[in-house]
């Protein structure tokens, strides 16, 4: 196998595909790309053997590249785009594999030999069996993603939490992260004749969420099955991914019934005071109390160390007076993803959850369940 390509062309997918690579592989297989060269057209292909990212790219013919040098090998991912990012930026970069065990490459004055290993003990790319099919604006799945990915669990043993719950019904496209202390919600208008319930691990989402474009225009097809789910962000670009098989809770019964306290502040100063007061809060709990009267908001933390911060926000709040605590940093979590120049804050008493939504917003919802201070 033999191709030539600019290290500005090579360098933007190989940085897309270096993200599912693990430093520590249990197969030394995984921690290598796929590189097939096929009729003028580059394929890199990484997984960790539940996440798989595929990029193509055309090779520009000339130089002696043809059919003859068509074939795939497996080289090294780390040390590929390590070497490429290194390179200067006009570099034209030579890659050679006509040794079995080698890849020469090759950038003006600089030569690289790395070790390689077989592509055919690179994993299979997964097929999908009778699968559903759907298209999104990746906009709107940016923006779902982002205001919901926070809030999945990380190494929790309830392995159905480590992953984004996506769930199509009711004219709604909902994603849905908890991580059983707080849970987000984010909807958008979506007509579908078919309904779905699936579970995407939170390494598929956040990869994706770093691919996914701000255009209003680019679409992303969904396609999954019972045990696989693949983002096609263009004809150059897949994610591949495993789903959760496990039963995500049922999101709707978390929601508070009818809180009966709404308070209503801005947005901006919510999130500087609750900044402020959680410098000297408690260093592993992050606890922050709460207490609204007519009109005033008082955010106050402590410490071990007998430290108090006190902040005073001026909302709309009109009921009877109510303290409870938080964890701070819960609750700056979702203030941060929050869109609108005001936020609003349901409660009905110290031992229930607070709904946090934006302002004249219903399809986005964060819950954070209360703290005994």
């Amino acid at each position: 196998m033999y191709f030539e390509i600019s290290r500005k062309k090579l360098l933007t997918p190989l940085k897309m595909i270096i993200g599912v690579v693990e430093q520590r592989q249990t197969l030394p297989i995984l921690a290598n790309t796929l590189t097939c060269v096929k009729d003028n057209t580059l394929h890199l292909t990484a997984t960790d053997a539940e996440v798989e990212i595929a990029c193509r790219l055309p090779l520009e013919s000339g130089g002696g590249l043809n059919t003859d040098n068509d074939g795939e090998i497996t080289i090294p991912a780390r040390k590929f785009f390590d070497i490429c990012k290194s390179l200067p930026d006009g570099a034209m970069i030579q890659i050679d594999t006509t040794d079995e065990n080698q890849a020469v490459l090759k950038a003006g004055k600089s030569k690289f030999k790395l070790q390689t290993l077989p592509a055919e003990d690179f994993p299979n790319t997964p097929k999908l069996t009778e699968p559903t099919e759907f298209q999104i604006s990746q906009h709107h799945l940016k923006n779902l993603l982002y205001k919901t990915s926070f809030c999945i669990a990380v190494n929790d043993v309830r392995y159905y939490l480590t992953g984004l719950l996506l769930e199509i019904g009711e004219g709604k496209i909902s994603l849905v992260g908890t991580d059983g202390h707080r849970m987000a919600v984010a909807q958008h208008d979506f007509e579908s004749e078919q309904e779905a319930k699936v579970i995407i691990p939170r390494k598929a989402v956040l990869e994706l969420s770093k691919l996914l474009t701000d255009d209003d225009d680019a679409n992303i097809k969904v396609t999954f099955d019972d045990n696989h789910i693949r983002f096609e962000l263009s004809h150059e670009l897949i994610i591949t991914s495993k789903l959760i098989d496990g039963q995500f809770p049922d999101w709707q019964t978390v929601l508070p019934a009818n809180p009966d306290k709404m308070v209503v502040g801005e947005t901006a100063s919510l999130k500087h005071s609750l900044t402020r007061a959680s410098i000297l809060s408690n260093e592993k709990y992050k606890g922050v109390r709460l207490a609204v009267t007519s009109n005033l908001l008082t955010i106050s933390a402590k410490n071990a160390y007998q430290e108090e911060a006190e902040e005073i926000v001026e909302v709309e709040y009109e009921g009877e007076e109510l303290e409870i605590g938080f964890n701070g940093i819960y609750l700056l979590d979702a203030l941060n993803v929050i869109s609108t120049k005001m936020t609003q804050l349901a409660l009905s008493d110290s031992n229930s959850s607070c709904l946090i939504t934006e302002e004249d917003n219903e399809d986005c919802k964060f819950i954070v369940m209360p703290m005994r201070l």
